[in-house]
C-alpha cells in the first residue's frame, strides 16, 4: 500500500508520525491558495483539499509509478475563521498582530478540510471530511501581541498562531479536535483512510 501526503506542511507530517503513519511520499502541492471572492471559510477547505489531493494525484499518474497493492493520497487544508472573514497566513508582522487582535477575547472556529483519493483495482475513488473545531482565546494586551509575534511562531501559520507552541497558553477553551488545529485532524484523517480501504498492520 502506498500512501502520498498532498502537503508540505511540516505540522502535518509531524503529527501522521505521531500515530506511527509513515508517508511513501510527500508532495508539495503547488495549488493556488488565493482566497475567492465569495468563498466561505467552510467551502474553501474542503476545496483546497481535493485540489491539493487533485494536483498529487496528477503527479502520480505523470511518474506512472505501478503500485500493486493501491495508492492513497491524503490532502489536507486548514482554515482560520472569525465569523466569515478568512484568517490567512499572515504576509508580515503587522498581520500578525491584526489576527490575534482580532481573536482576543473572542470565539472562532478552525476547518480542516480532508479528502482521500484512492486507487484500487485500476479505478479512483475520492472520500472527504470537514472538521470543525471551536476555539476562544482569553482577551490579550497589546504587549503580549507584540511579545508573540516577536516570537516568530506565526510565521507560516493559518490565522498567525501556533496552538501547540506559546499560544496554547492564550486558549481558554476548546471544543472538537485539538490536533485539527494544530494542522490535522487525527482521528477523522484514520477514519476517512480506513474508509477508503487503507489498513496497514502497524496502524
Amino acid at each position: 500500500m502506498t500512501l502520498i501526503l498532498a502537503s508540505s506542511s511540516p505540522r502535518r507530517l509531524a503529527l501522521l508520525r505521531q500515530v506511527a503513519i509513515e508517508p511513501d511520499a510527500v508532495y508539495a502541492h503547488g495549488v493556488d491558495e488565493t482566497l475567492r471572492e465569495g468563498e466561505l471559510p467552510r467551502a474553501r477547505a474542503s476545496r483546497l483539499a481535493r485540489e491539493k489531493a487533485e494536483a498529487a494525484r496528477a503527479r502520480r499518474i505523470g511518474e506512472n509509478s505501478d503500485s500493486a497493492g493501491g495508492v492513497w493520497i491524503l490532502g489536507g487544508d486548514t482554515v482560520v475563521a472569525c465569523g466569515r472573514r478568512v484568517l490567512d497566513i499572515p504576509a508580515d508582522e503587522a498581520a500578525a498582530a491584526e489576527h490575534l487582535l482580532m481573536l482576543s477575547g473572542r470565539r472562532h472556529r478552525v476547518y480542516g478540510g480532508l479528502c482521500v483519493l484512492s486507487l484500487r483495482g485500476g479505478e479512483w475513488r475520492s472520500a472527504s471530511r470537514l472538521v470543525e473545531t471551536s476555539v476562544r482565546f482569553r482577551r490579550l494586551t497589546r504587549r503580549e501581541v507584540s511579545d508573540y509575534v516577536a516570537t516568530g511562531e506565526w510565521r507560516g501559520v493559518a490565522g498567525g498562531y501556533a496552538v501547540q507552541g506559546f499560544a496554547g497558553s492564550f486558549v481558554v477553551w476548546l471544543g472538537g479536535s485539538y490536533s485539527n488545529v494544530v494542522g490535522l485532524g487525527l482521528s477523522e484523517t484514520l477514519g476517512l483512510l480506513r474508509g477508503s480501504g487503507w489498513h496497514p498492520d502497524s496502524v
